[in-house]
């Protein structure tokens, strides 16, 4: 059994289309990863890393209705279970093969919940699922901004994606646990906040303040606010269709995950304008208030930030975030890992994937050689300081995840293999208590 506080990292594999579908913004491809997943592998375990989330490219996975195309996965998810991390399998990262078309397609739910079972029937060691990555995101982006996928632009095509992806999420979270009773998902979410700039941009502040929250209220079958309830029902949800979210909670298997950027956080302006306000509230805050409002644990999924011309700026920003995640849980709020987005550099991400220029972003542990950044280099050494004075300050609390070889040596009836890679075991040293 894994014992200890969860240090991860990830490989994107973000697919959204643009350009009317014409062009899918590949990151694996863009980042080198299906010739280096080896190497990319390698890393992780010099960095000391035991939880990478990492996922198949659905588009090439899943090609058509009941079809899967196993090939790339099976390489990359095999050679994880040898190495005993655990993968936090990334099911849907912002894109669907084209054959779906995109995330007003109806039919998506139910398709997905297949691929999502048969995905947990062939990897059952597989524990940790995120199925869709980032669902208000993925929605907005592709349905309100009119940038990604079916690139509409209006509060009715927001809410179609939104109730189907989320929908999707909760029917494959189901249809895993059919298989794998054990399963945990962890639901990574962009964390937002937003400011008003001015006394008449109070009124809009407040709704998307109450409209930052919708994905993860119908995943976890909480009622929204009375506001975000009319704005559904004016654009498209039916009273059958919300109450289907109410009655189909799944929030007892679940990890909050909230992601935090420099770019969580807006000014509005009294048109309902945004602009990025840069860092004012915070990760810790903000955490407070979405633990306040569902009361699971938590656990800090994504962040990063460029490595600028000093060459230490994402340096302080690791360091800045560790400080917010300490201060989460010496709050009392059952946090149960960190993670730096990603493993390496990103592409493209400075437009949000919207061109596809082959701009190298500097956001990685390492860089697109495989060389180690600064930033990699401080989060190893975080680890290895960390790592045994952090386990989960209660075993009442602490995560139940298997580790994929103790899955499999459990089947088998054998014990299982404990290499030392530098996280805790269940003889870790004990926390110190919060008011310590």
């Amino acid at each position: 059994m894994y014992n200890g506080f969860i240090f991860a990292t990830g490989i994107e594999n973000s697919i959204p289309t643009i350009e009317n579908g014409r062009v899918r913004m590949d990151e694996m491809e863009k980042c080198g990863h299906y010739r280096y997943w080896r190497t990319d592998f390698d890393l992780v375990e010099q960095l000391g890393i035991r939880a990478l989330r990492y996922g198949a490219p659905l588009h090439l996975a899943w090609p058509g209705p009941g079809k899967y195309d196993w090939s790339f996965a099976d390489e990359t998810f095999r050679d994880l279970r040898r190495r005993n991390i655990v993968a936090m399998a990334d099911l849907c990262h912002f894109g669907v093969p084209d054959w779906i078309g995109n995330f007003q397609n109806p039919d998506f739910p139910a398709e997905f919940a297949k691929y999502a079972r048969a995905f947990a029937e062939r990897y059952h060691w597989v524990q940790v699922y995120t199925p869709v990555n980032e669902m208000q995101i993925c929605a907005l982006f592709s349905a309100m901004y009119g940038w990604w996928n079916e690139q509409l632009a209006s509060d009715f095509a927001f809410v179609t994606a939104i109730k189907n992806i989320v929908k999707a999420n909760i029917l494959a979270m189901r249809e895993i646990l059919k298989v794998r009773p054990d399963a945990l998902f962890v639901q990574s979410e962009s964390s937002e906040y937003f400011h008003p700039e001015n006394p008449a941009a109070i009124a809009q502040s407040e709704f998307r303040n109450a409209r930052r929250f919708l994905s993860l209220d119908l995943n976890y079958g909480r009622r929204v606010d009375s506001e975000v309830y009319e704005y559904l029902l004016d654009n498209g949800m039916t009273r059958e269709e919300y109450h289907f979210f109410l009655d189909n909670c799944l929030k007892h298997q679940c990890i909050m995950g909230n992601d935090y950027y420099m770019t969580n956080e807006h000014h509005v302006r009294a048109d309902g304008a945004t602009y990025a306000s840069g860092e004012i509230f915070g990760y810790a805050v903000i955490t407070h208030q979405y633990y306040n409002r569902y009361r699971l644990p938590v656990m800090h999924t994504e962040t990063n930030l460029m490595e600028g011309p000093g060459g230490d700026e994402a340096v302080r920003w690791l360091r800045m975030e560790w400080a917010n995640v300490l201060r989460v849980r010496n709050n009392g709020v059952p946090i149960v890992g960190f993670t730096w987005y990603s493993l390496i550099d990103q592409v493209d991400w400075d437009v949000a994937l919207r061109e596809n220029r082959g701009t190298v972003n500097p956001l990685g542990l390492f860089d697109l050689q495989r060389k180690i950044r600064a930033v990699g280099t401080a989060y190893r050494d975080l680890i290895r300081d960390w790592c045994e004075v952090l386990p989960t300050q209660s075993i009442c609390l602490r995560v139940p995840i298997v580790l994929p070889l103790d899955d499999e040596c459990a089947a088998a009836g054998v014990a299982a293999p404990r290499p030392d890679i530098g996280q805790p075991s269940s003889q870790a040293t004990a926390a110190p208590t919060n008011t310590e």
